[in-house]
């Protein structure tokens, strides 16, 4: 099964394949299926025709993948135009949400530290 161009792997149930699609988690994959009428257990190749469309037709009325993602952009952009305080930590490439800084987050901030190793140098062969 294809929906917008992505794939739907058939040896997964249903509920679970559904989240392969951006925009698409569990919670939104069930209410796709309660709304088509099909079981969450079935699998991609089990589904009629008419459950394929119903699905189809459901999830294209949805904002995903592209669409979704073109937003996302947008509204990222939009913050750092007008300089709010989550663009400028967009802007900085440091967490947004109000998570600490001063330990977590050093892979961002490029403070990576190494672990020390064990002393003895490698014996070159020859």
């Amino acid at each position: 099964m294809r929906v917008l161009g992505i794939t739907v792997p058939n040896e997964k149930r249903l509920e679970i394949a559904l989240t392969v699609l951006y925009g698409i988690g569990l919670s939104t994959a069930r209410k796709i299926l309660d709304e088509s009428g099909v079981p969450y257990g079935k699998k991609a190749p089990e589904l009629s025709e008419a459950e394929e469309n119903k699905i189809r037709s459901i999830i294209e009325g949805m904002k995903i993948e592209g669409n979704l993602k073109r937003e996302i952009a947008g509204n990222i952009k939009r913050l750092k135009d007008i300089k709010a305080y989550r663009g400028i930590r967009h802007l900085k490439r440091l967490p947004v949400r109000g998570q600490r800084t001063k330990t977590n987050s050093r892979t961002v901030r490029g403070n990576v530290r190494k672990t020390m190793a064990s002393g003895r140098r490698k014996e070159s062969k020859t």
